[in-house]
């Protein structure tokens, strides 16, 4: 049987998730960027405006990346610390960092499965899960760090069609104490999970995660400016 990774890559009918008229750049948080291991980003301002005016050129492009990335800039968080001996820092979905209110459009047909309001420093904020179905494999695609609104109105097993407009970007510390950003994230095998699902991991558990959250680019497929 093809594999839906195979299915996500050879289908043609997806819609735009962030329709934005800005060039697409890739941002880069891991310690490749030299950049970050001399910079306090603890202040959610100070780290948006790092984004915004400095990465981004004065908001002239929308940010994009993080896919399998190891990110440093968890060490300044504590909701990824936790667990020391193994503290989580693999980024499992793709970031798309876009002004705060940018509308989200769902990228095909499918169904609310769950959503939630995570709103603990450094998490999710308001967040939606969808459930989806092509060529016999079943799988879901999770939407964070969204506005409250975003929330209001939804229904386990609401239908949503793709191109429908299902939430906009929010602002901080609403959505989790981030710079405004869309978490989006493919998952396969979600288990009990409803409104969360692991975002981030720790190396020890980099293969499982990845085996189960495939490449988001198989669906957002947008160009980059690196």
């Amino acid at each position: 049987m093809i594999s839906l990774n195979d299915v996500l890559k050879n289908h043609k009918g997806f819609s735009k998730v962030i329709s934005s008229p800005k060039p697409y750049m890739k941002l880069d948080f891991s310690e490749s960027n030299r950049d970050l291991l001399h910079r306090d980003l603890s202040e959610t301002s100070v780290f948006s405006d790092y984004v915004f005016k400095e990465l981004l050129r004065n908001n002239t492009y929308t940010g994009i990346g993080g896919y399998n990335e190891n990110r440093v800039i968890y060490k300044q968080k504590e909701h990824f610390t936790k667990q020391e001996e193994n503290p989580r820092c693999i980024h499992l979905g793709a970031d798309i960092w876009a002004d705060a209110g940018e509308t989200i459009y769902a990228p095909l047909n499918g169904e609310v499965h769950s959503f939630a309001f995570n709103d603990q420093y450094g998490d999710y904020g308001p967040t939606i899960i969808l459930k989806h179905e092509l060529e016999g494999h079943p799988f879901y695609t999770l939407y964070g760090h969204l506005s409250l609104d975003s929330l209001d109105g939804l229904y386990e097993k609401k239908p949503v069609l793709a191109g429908e407009k299902i939430a906009a970007i929010g602002n901080y510390p609403v959505n989790g104490d981030w710079p405004p950003h869309l978490h989006f994230q493919i998952i396969t095998e979600i288990s009990t999970h409803k409104g969360d699902f692991p975002g981030v991991c720790s190396i020890q558990d980099q293969e499982y995660y990845l085996s189960v959250c495939p490449d988001p680019d198989l669906i957002l497929r947008v160009e980059k400016i690196s």
